[in-house]
């Protein structure tokens, strides 16, 4: 049985175990060098706070979601990006969308309005996930960055959390899991 739960500063070591294979492999991030698990907790924790949620199955933590800043200016204190990441173990079994399931409308109540997502393609099933929670495609950058041998490509898609978009936002509530 898979659990899924707000993620806490003990999970870095999994959170990273799970990202490594990534970082060392995989064209999906643009990290060349696998993050400490300091690093990690930094991430987690940064201010403003935003979710951070964990899969698990038997004790062992087996993928993570979560949210950062979408950009550092200001006027973008409203939007938020989303990663998911799973080990190869649950590949396919429907873990990206149960996780996105329970991060989106964690992110929607703190206040934000809108979530987006690169995506270095070729990456049909990270594609097919987010069109399935709703993200639209809004932009590609051709050959934006050089991983593991060749130029890739990054696909950016974007969700909206609500509609109409207010006039006047409220200010985005930092994330307080229940764990704390």
């Amino acid at each position: 049985m898979i659990t899924i739960r707000a993620a806490g500063a003990a999970d870095a070591a999994g959170i990273q175990a799970v990202y490594a294979p990534y970082v060392a492999a995989s064209p999906a991030t643009f990290e060349e060098e696998l993050p400490g698990v300091e690093e990690l907790r930094a991430r987690m924790e940064a201010a403003p706070r935003k979710p951070w949620l964990v899969a698990e199955t038997d004790g062992e933590l087996v993928g993570y979601a979560y949210a950062s800043a979408h950009h550092s200016r200001a006027s973008y204190r409203w939007s938020a990006d989303t990663s998911v990441y799973l080990a190869a173990s649950v590949h396919r079994r429907g873990l990206g969308r149960r996780r996105y399931d329970l991060l989106l409308p964690e992110v929607r109540a703190l206040g934000y309005l809108h979530v987006f997502a690169g995506i270095t393609l070729p990456n049909a099933a990270s594609v097919a996930l987010h069109t399935a929670v709703g993200f639209e495609q809004t932009g590609l950058y051709r050959d934006v960055g050089y991983r593991l041998g060749a130029w890739r490509d990054v696909a950016f898609f974007a969700l909206a959390l609500t509609s109409p978009l207010p006039t006047r936002p409220v200010e985005p509530r930092p994330w307080a899991p229940a764990a704390d």
